[in-house]
Order: C-alpha cells, then structure tokens, then sequence
C-alpha cells in the first residue's frame, strides 16, 4: 500500500459519512482506517462476516468495503450477494478488496453485485477517490422516482423492474445498467463511457463484458418486447429509446 493520503484537505460535502472495513487483517485496516478519517470520513471496522452483518444492521454505513477472503466458510463474495438480496441493505455500495487480479475473479466480484474492485496492493490515494466517485453514482441512482418507459417500469426505492405488471428478476449489474439507461434515454454511450458511470473509473475489465450484459439484459426483456428499447448504436455503442420502434 502506498500513497498515503495525507496532503489533500477533507472532502466536507463526503463528512461524517460512515464506511464499514471488513478485513481481517490488523495492519490494514488501521491502515485504511487512518486513510479514511484523514479524508473526512468515520470508519466502522469488522474481522468476519458475522462482525459486519451486526455492523451493517446496527449503522447502516454509507459503503462498504470488503476483503474477498475471510475467516470462517463465507467469502466476502457471499456476504456481497447475501447483502445484495436483501431489500432492506441492497442499496449499500460495495467495494471489493482482493489479491486476486484475474478477469474472471473480477467479473465474479462485479456479478455478486460489487459497485466496484481494487487488487491488493492498492494506492490509499486511489481508495479514497474510488470511495467518492461510488458514493456519488449511488447518491445518482438512489432517486426515489419511479421510471417508467413504455411498458417498463423501474422502481429505485424498491429496486424492482416491471413490465406490462410483471415482476423482472436481474441480477445486480443488469438492473444497475438498466438504471443508468432509463435515467439517461435517447442518448447514446460508448463502452467506455458505460464502464466509467455504472462500473466506476479505472475498474480494469474488457469493453466486451459491457457486450457480455446487454445480452443478459435484452435476453431478460425479450419476452415483453423490451428488448428493442435498448439499441445498438454502430460505430458508438448503445442507447436506451424512450420508444418501440
């Protein structure tokens, strides 16, 4: 870890926001601990999973940052999905912290539902702005307005997705790219620029795994002709019309 992030004033308009570390290592979670007051932020700690799930009841942080391996027979994986399906914590953000660097270990930390990932060893600096930037996408998403685009209809207080008065079953990263479409219709986005606003900047995956999920997405709305809604535009990228063409 280096970079500690000593010199930069506290970010007053982040303060006071609680952040939850689950890591089961001492060093550095005092070290992370240190990091965040320094930024402006209050840290809430935990060693194991059952240690954060009280913490996670009893505060409700505003993050949560996760160490991929823990003691005892859940990963920090399962605690993600387990805090993803649960309607009452779902919408707390998730960083991943991991050793493990290959695609496929990020691809699974970003299916479980994480909001972002950061290998070990990482830059405190880094941290901290990965921090603001996920809180920022979450304060974007949370608006308590329901959407609804023809016979789609989203709900982000409740985070369900209807059409024609079904119940759409997604996983977490379909329904958060689905957000960001209907939050944003009939403007069209790059890979690059869908990676940067729902996966969060310098996340290191390949564009191609924004191709990887429109398939899922448009395969979970084909049977209420939804699909079309979310159109391929050539040489750019994608866009979500307001309309059934």
């Amino acid at each position: 870890f280096n970079n500690l992030y000593l010199n930069n004033p506290r970010d007053l308009s982040m303060s006071n926001e609680q952040i939850l570390i689950v890591e089961d290592e001492l060093a550095i979670r005092e070290m992370v601990v240190m990091t965040l007051e320094m930024a402006g932020f209050e840290s809430l700690q935990a060693a194991d999973i059952a240690e954060a799930h009280q913490q996670v009841v009893d505060h409700r942080p505003a993050l949560i940052l996760l160490d991929w391996m823990l003691p005892g027979d859940k990963s920090g994986i399962d605690f993600c999905r387990m805090l993803k399906s649960d309607e009452m914590l779902s919408e707390i953000p998730v960083i991943m912290l991991t050793a493990k660097s290959t695609e496929d270990s990020l691809i699974n930390g970003l299916d479980a539902g994480a909001d972002d990932y950061m290998t070990k060893p990482f830059s405190t600096r880094e941290l901290v702005s990965r921090i603001k930037a996920v809180l920022r996408r979450s304060r974007a998403l949370s608006n308590d307005k329901p959407i609804k685009i023809c016979q789609l209809s989203l709900d982000p207080k409740s985070q369900r997705v209807t059409a024609q008065g079904n119940l759409i079953d997604m996983g977490p990263t379909e329904y958060r790219l689905l957000a960001f479409f209907m939050s944003h219709p009939e403007r069209a986005y790059t890979r690059t620029q869908l990676l940067d606003q729902v996966w969060g900047g310098n996340v290191y995956i390949e564009e191609r795994t924004i191709d990887v999920h429109i398939r899922r997405l448009r395969k979970l709305l084909r049977p209420y002709d939804c699909d079309k809604l979310i159109q391929t535009v050539r040489g750019t990228g994608y866009r979500l019309s307001n309309r059934l063409e």
